[in-house]
């Protein structure tokens, strides 16, 4: 399971070299080039940070009892390097942060919502505190890390995958909640945790049983099933844009950079950029939807290459477009939406702003998920 993670010196140093990294490197150091940033990409990031400022609850949580879109609030931030507790939004970090950990139940488990919710919550907020951990030299984090990596280890069911509820069964249901634990897991390991082998094996295995092959094949031991196209699929048939990136995301966070079905997805979703219809003016849609948005994002990040330079800038500049501007409404100026996530009554604006802020913010590289370089410790073994 999850070990014992000491704070003293390590932790210290992590918070010291971060702060490093936030305060002294240039931006033309940060990003790859000019391209990836624009002027009116950084004044759209700007605007939904400010969104999520003003809009924030009193208990820090959006008017949302959700972890997981909480969680993917401070994300928001973090990833445009507001620390938490320091600078303009550091209070704002807080308050979410404290919303998260207060509520996580004796089990470990960080969900308070419906418990059809249980893994996805669970994934994503453990996600984000994974990232957080480093930057904030708060015991309690560590704790609630520590219980909530050890549930995520024991209901992971014996074929690698998870059940939507915190139970162990026989067969996970679908590779979208085995991606939310496959990024609680690496993020444990960039924060300095350490995760069971024989978990992220598994899980491994179960990622790969979720790719089809077009021309039948199934079995991922069938020598077959490399030939010609083929993609991830949600649950062995269905195969989405969302679960194509999803897959590619999960074998790049356990290590498996060079297994042969990335390449093969990975032109699958740059066709799907490609063909998207340019937004309407403020309409607050973002490309695709914000789900599948996230994922798509970090795909072309972690793959890089000419993916990424070719796709980035696409999903940037709409990101740019659809923003809504309101200027006389603090409800809606800066903020994107996605109709088919609700909070408070309405589509949830949270969620859509925090996915967009966070494409927007992938160029600054200040997340530890986002640092350049392989973690062969993952890879060696599996």
């Amino acid at each position: 399971m999850t070990q014992e993670v000491s704070q003293g010196i390590h932790v210290k140093t992590q918070i010291s070299l971060l702060l490093l990294v936030l305060l002294f490197v240039p931006q033309s150091l940060r990003a790859e080039g000019d391209w990836e940033f624009t002027p009116t990409s950084e004044l759209a990031l700007s605007r939904g940070l400010e969104w999520l400022a003003k809009n924030q609850g009193p208990q820090g949580n959006w008017d949302s009892n959700d972890l997981g879109l909480v969680s993917m609030g401070v994300l928001a931030f973090l990833a445009d390097g507001h620390l938490p507790g320091r600078g303009k939004y550091g209070a704002v970090v807080d308050r979410a942060l404290d919303y998260v950990m207060r509520n996580a139940k004796p089990s470990g488990l960080l969900n308070i919502a419906d418990p059809q919710r249980d893994m996805y919550n669970h994934g994503l907020a453990t996600f984000v505190l994974g990232q957080a951990h480093g930057m904030k030299n708060d015991p309690r984090m560590s704790k609630v890390l520590e219980q909530a990596l050890r549930l995520i280890a024991n209901t992971q069911a014996k074929d690698g995958g998870w059940d939507y509820r915190a139970r162990r069964q026989g067969y996970g249901h679908d590779l979208s909640l085995v991606v939310m634990q496959a990024k609680a897991l690496r993020s444990a390991v960039d924060s300095g945790l350490e995760v069971r082998r024989d978990v992220i094996q598994l899980a491994i295995r179960s990622v790969r049983g979720k790719y089809r092959a077009s021309n039948g094949a199934r079995s991922i031991d069938d020598p077959k099933i490399k030939i010609g196209p083929g993609q991830f699929t949600y649950d062995g048939h269905n195969g989405t844009t969302a679960m194509a990136a999803a897959g590619v995301v999960c074998l790049q966070e356990f290590g498996q950079y060079d297994d042969w079905r990335i390449n093969k997805n990975m032109d699958i979703l740059a066709d799907a950029v490609k063909k998207l219809k340019p937004p309407r003016q403020g309409d607050g849609r973002v490309p695709f939807d914000a789900y599948s948005l996230y994922y798509v994002g970090q795909a072309m990040y972690q793959v890089g290459g000419d993916y990424w330079k070719e796709c980035y800038p696409i999903l940037r500049d709409q990101l740019v477009t659809s923003q809504i501007r309101k200027p006389n409404s603090a409800t809606e100026d800066g903020a994107w939406r996605d109709p088919r996530y609700v909070t408070g009554g309405r589509p949830s604006s949270l969620f859509g702003t925090s996915v967009a802020c966070f494409i927007l913010a992938i160029p600054n590289r200040y997340l530890p998920i986002l640092q350049e370089g392989k973690i062969e410790s993952l890879k060696k073994g599996l």
